[in-house]
């Protein structure tokens, strides 16, 4: 007996699926060689046979009214053909295999019209689609969703291009809605997010930065009329978005000054304008009742609502001309609401920009590993270290999982490789230079991510995937070198040769404390590793947790050891996104009880652990999210007061432009459901969510208006409420103490814990004593440090309510 199988999908099976369903069989058993056959269950062929299978052309007829007329091969639809549903959907194009592959057309029964590549009946490669509401787009898809460069046309007129991910806006890109008014650079998850330009129809100019849709930052408005600002200058005036690549960096790959005259636009649609470069390329198993429900995602139905939120929050009112066209707005907003603004003159920007430029220029100079592994050389490091890590990962990982061994620590416990340009037996050719990495204790970091409960697909594909490594400007003093994944998710980090050895001494004690302590507050490092280059020069690197990790903005950072001298930054050389220091702090922050006993109980024991290997120079990274304050001013009374409502811009609705306030609520602690917020486990979260005082020593999770609800564990989420004491020239008044108070979520981390209190270091203490006071410097003995660095958060950052 011989069997022709052809694969349907089941479309009642898998509403909206674009994958294969059950298969459909067709028993040729006794088939005659003959031009038209039909079978007992009532479905015909007409066409070519070769021996007793169809081959060649034919035409199939399923007995409920499914028909494909094409090309057959041994028994298989294979080649190009067409396939008609009873539902009235239908298909013409390549067929491999059985599965709709390679290029086609597919119209279904809603209208809706694509034509593109296809890969085992799922929409993958270049296509256009024309929905059923007449929005089209055209670009790149990845498993049946837009992936890659697109362009999506509303039925309004408004329209997006740039970069698209899982379905959504992400990346980089530009929004263009049908009054004039054009958005240009960043977006994630379908929303504006991080440095961008809008642009007024009208001419005026807002460069600034956004946080899920909403201005959030600083920013500088060029009112309509206003000479036209230059790009680069404006740019460097808003340094850094969250430490990752400069504004300025973003705008010039968006070719924002092109973008900024507008053009008439070319009617010629993408497709067309591809064809020539060699089209759509061939070949494709497929489902007689896909017809039905075409059963493939509409995603463009989501842009329909999505593009509601960009064309009615197009910002208008914001770019009123101006009699005095020399006038330019700096202002900064939480959450969409502007918090303050100052006028400026257009002349003043330039020198302020060229004056913060030379002074990140000399500090870069300072760098000396920045200096030696800057343009060329760093990308090629990059690279280098994407394929060790790709190597060494995909190399340890299949090794059976055991309890880590002494031996694992000890010098032989390495991974040693040759990567040349042009391949081995052992290593692809890669584009970059030849060079041997070295793989530290990989058993005992495979261990260290497994507790972490990170896997490694996942950290392979951030570090190692397409979209590749961020390069970040060094934050502090050492001059290393920093990389940031594409995800946000990991940071890497250039080490000194003393501080390796620190770290493989500490190694088997740090092992056992992340495990007996799942809340530590210490750097989580996921892997040490050295590339050595062919003027053998070695660069050490270590892979560690973003602490940063979140949706929401970091306002502030702060870099806190507990000691005083020196520990201030120049004003001059403050930015959006300077991480500042202990004398720089003026919050307060309140806690719940049990929050802050939880958080004070951890700092204790990663402290005594410190101590008990000779560590000194650790520092609290904590940085903060303010949530926007009901009032503009955010003035109190005293703390435990009611706000002071009286004056305020916020009780009137708009702000002094025009621009309409989002009305903020606190932060709510809820008890704690894992159905309602994300708990898998991410390199910045450390252990379960906590518990808190107020409600009832229950686990709690943080709701955040206009985000959602985040899981509060320790470092992570934490809600507080931020406190400044106003000076007699801020309050204007002389009778009454008024506070700057606001909701703030904390994230927090030790690091820097790489310091050894060795000889150097002890003569260091013994000058500078000789100078300043000993309890203020930053270089003291381990237990002093631990005890002032301890004593600070309690009494200074973290004081306990009254």
């Amino acid at each position: 007996m011989t069997r022709l199988k052809i694969l349907f999908d089941d479309e009642d099976s898998k509403a909206g699926s674009d994958r294969l369903g059950p298969v459909s069989c067709i028993d040729l058993e006794n088939v005659e060689r003959l031009n038209e056959k039909a079978f007992p269950n009532g479905d015909v062929y007409v066409g070519d046979f070769k021996e007793i299978i169809p081959h060649g052309k034919g035409k199939y007829t399923w007995s409920d009214g499914t028909v494909y007329e094409g090309d057959w091969e041994a028994g298989k639809m294979m080649g190009k053909g067409m396939l008609l549903w009873p539902s009235g959907s239908k298909y013409s194009g390549d067929i491999s295999g059985g599965y709709l592959h390679g290029s086609g057309a597919f119209t279904a029964t809603d209208g809706s019209i694509y034509e593109g590549q296809w890969r085992m009946n799922i929409r993958h490669g270049f296509g256009r689609k024309k929905y059923s509401n007449s929005d089209i787009y055209e670009g790149e898809w990845k498993e049946g969703v837009h992936e890659g460069k697109g362009v999506y046309f509303w039925n309004n007129g408004n329209k997006y291009t740039g970069n698209w991910k899982r379905g959504k806006m992400h990346g980089r890109g530009v929004m263009d809605w049908v009054n004039g008014d054009q958005y240009n650079g960043c977006w994630l998850n379908g929303f504006r997010h991080g440095s961008g330009i809008y642009q007024y129809g009208d001419g005026g100019y807002y460069f600034g930065t956004w946080t899920r849709g909403l201005k959030d930052g600083k920013g500088v408005f060029y009112p309509a009329g206003s000479k036209r600002p230059s790009l680069k200058k404006c740019c460097m005036s808003l340094g850094h978005d969250n430490g990752r690549k400069s504004v300025s960096s973003e705008c010039s790959s968006l070719h924002l000054e092109d973008r900024m005259v507008k053009k008439p636009s070319v009617k010629r649609s993408l497709s067309e304008r591809l064809s020539g470069s060699g089209g759509l390329k061939s070949s494709g198993r497929i489902s007689r009742k896909s017809g039905e429900n075409s059963g493939f995602s509409d995603s463009g139905r989501e842009f329909v609502c999505s593009s509601g939120t960009f064309s009615l929050d197009s910002d208008a009112g914001q770019s009123e001309v101006q009699e005095n066209t020399a006038v330019v707005y700096e202002r900064e907003f939480m959450q969409g609401v502007m918090i303050k603004e100052r006028i400026r003159d257009y002349t003043d920007l330039p020198k302020k920009a060229e004056k913060q430029t030379k002074s990140i220029a000399q500090g870069t100079e300072k760098s000396s590993c920045v200096n030696i592994f800057k343009g060329q050389s760093s990308y090629h490091l990059m690279l280098n270290l994407q394929l060790g890590i790709r190597y060494t990962v995909g190399k340890i990982t299949p090794v059976p999982k055991r309890d880590v061994r002494a031996a694992d620590f000890g010098d032989r416990a390495r991974i040693t490789m040759f990567f040349p340009r042009m391949g081995s037996q052992f290593t692809p050719p890669h584009k970059s230079i030849d060079f041997y990495w070295k793989d530290y204790c990989p058993m005992v970091f495979r261990h260290l991510r497994e507790l972490f409960k990170l896997d490694a697909a996942e950290y392979m594909m951030s570090i190692c995937g397409d979209d590749g490594l961020t390069e970040i400007s060094s934050p502090g003093k050492s001059g290393s070198l920093f990389y940031l994944s594409h995800d946000d998710k990991f940071v890497i980090k250039t080490l000194k040769k003393s501080e390796l050895k620190v770290l493989l001494k500490m190694l088997p004690k740090y092992h056992n404390h992340v495990k007996e302590h799942e809340n530590t507050l210490i750097t989580k490092i996921f892997g040490v590793h050295r590339i050595t280059l062919p003027s053998r020069r070695k660069v050490r690197f270590v892979v560690m947790g973003n602490m940063f990790c979140t949706e929401l903005r970091i306002h502030r950072r702060y870099d806190l050891k507990g000691s005083t001298h020196g520990r201030f930054t120049d004003k001059d050389k403050i930015h959006e996104n300077t991480t500042l220091k202990d004398l720089d702090l003026s919050y307060e922050f309140l806690m719940d009880k049990s929050l802050r006993k939880f958080l004070f109980h951890q700092i204790t024991v990663d402290s005594a652990f410190l101590k008990s290997q000779q560590i000194i120079d650790y520092s609290l990274l904590l940085g903060l999210h303010f949530r926007a304050p009901e009032q503009l001013d955010g003035l109190v009374e005293p703390p435990n007061m009611t706000f002071n409502t009286e004056n305020t811009l916020a009780g009137q609705g708009v702000t002094p432009d025009g621009e309409v306030l989002f009305p903020s609520k606190g932060l709510v602690l809820l008890a704690h459901e894992p159905s309602f917020v994300n708990t898998e486990p991410g390199p910045h979260i450390r252990g379960s969510a906590l518990r808190a005082f107020s409600l009832g020593d229950r686990e709690v999770d943080v709701l955040v208006p206009g985000t959602g609800r985040l899981r509060v564990q320790l470092g992570v989420n934490m809600p507080a409420q931020a406190t400044r004491k106003l000076s007699r020239d801020e309050s204007d008044s002389a009778e009454v103490e008024l506070f700057e108070v606001y909701d703030v979520v904390l994230y927090m981390g030790i690091i820097d814990i790489l310091q050894e209190y060795n000889a150097k270091k002890k003569a260091e203490h013994a000058c500078k004593s000789v100078k300043f006071d000993p309890t203020s410097i930053s270089v003291v003995e381990p237990e002093l440090y631990a005890k002032r660095f301890t004593d600070f958060l309690r009494q200074k950052v973290f004081p306990e309510q009254p």
